[in-house]
């Protein structure tokens, strides 16, 4: 189909489109560098996958070309219709949904065991990373996640302890997910250039560590990190029984939060049920 699809620059000038900064968007036109995001999750022939604001459909379009189906969300209506040039292009194999993707339940608009594929719109990407990352039901509907950030934030998932980035979304990504950067991306890749280099997250499900409840790990990195230049004798005070836990386990209540690793964290919310 690629010969087929006309070049993303002229889609966008026919349609009148432009990336809007109160949704966030920043388009990619790079036809090779989009056909290198959708290959990071791997074989994607007849696999359905979850796309979060399409735009204009660059991305849409080679996750398509590898063979995916694919459900796109875009709340954005001037998108529509490119959209729907992708529909036509490639028949029963692109669904799109117009909505907001906050609100959407993807479990039942996608299914069991799709893959997540976005170029996020940046005021929401981190908002629904938690929320992919969330909730007590573990395994997760999603069988991977192939998400654009910024790099600063690309960095605070995969940080490791003793690092700046290092807090709690290192440990709401890392408890039992595994994250790393699968490809860096130049701000000059998109249109308009954002003003901060970009990166592409890819995660996979890991297996929850029994006896522990997200709550509880919500609980003890908001205090953690909350007060992160705090020892962790003053910063965990407020969570009831944590201080002894950290007695029990023989965690120095005079270290401070960015040097207890995931595992510790694991281990006190275990601790304290």
């Amino acid at each position: 189909m690629t010969g087929a699809l006309p070049p993303l620059r002229e889609v966008i000038a026919r349609h009148g489109l432009s990336a809007s900064k109160a949704l966030g968007q920043n388009f990619i036109l790079d036809r090779q560098l989009l056909a290198r995001i959708a290959a990071i999750p791997g074989e994607l022939a007849d696999q359905v996958v979850y796309e979060v604001g399409p735009g204009p459909g660059g991305l849409t379009a080679a996750l398509l070309e590898a063979g995916a189906r694919v459900v796109a969300v875009e709340r954005d209506r001037r998108c529509l219709p490119a959209l729907n040039e992708l529909e036509q292009a490639f028949p029963a194999r692109l669904r799109l949904l117009e909505a907001d993707a906050l609100t959407i339940d993807e479990r039942a608009e996608a299914g069991d065991g799709a893959h997540i594929v976005a170029n996020l719109p940046y005021n929401v990407g981190t908002a629904l990373l938690l929320r992919w990352l969330g909730g007590d039901a573990w395994p997760p509907f999603w069988r991977s996640l192939t998400l654009m950030f910024q790099r600063e934030v690309a960095d605070r998932i995969v940080a490791a302890p003793g690092s700046e980035a290092y807090g709690r979304l290192a440990v709401a990504a890392q408890w039992r997910s595994s994250p790393r950067i699968a490809l860096a991306v130049h701000r000059s890749a998109f249109t308009p250039p954002p003003k901060v280099a970009s990166a592409v997250i890819h995660l996979v499900p890991a297996e929850q560590p029994a006896g522990v409840r997200q709550a509880r790990i919500e609980q003890l990195t908001a205090a953690a990190f909350g007060q992160r230049r705090k020892m962790l004798r003053s910063s965990l005070k407020t969570v009831p029984d944590a201080l002894d836990a950290l007695a029990t386990l023989r965690i120095d209540p005079e270290r401070r939060a960015e040097t207890v690793s995931v595992a510790e964290f694991v281990a006190l919310a275990r601790a304290l049920g």
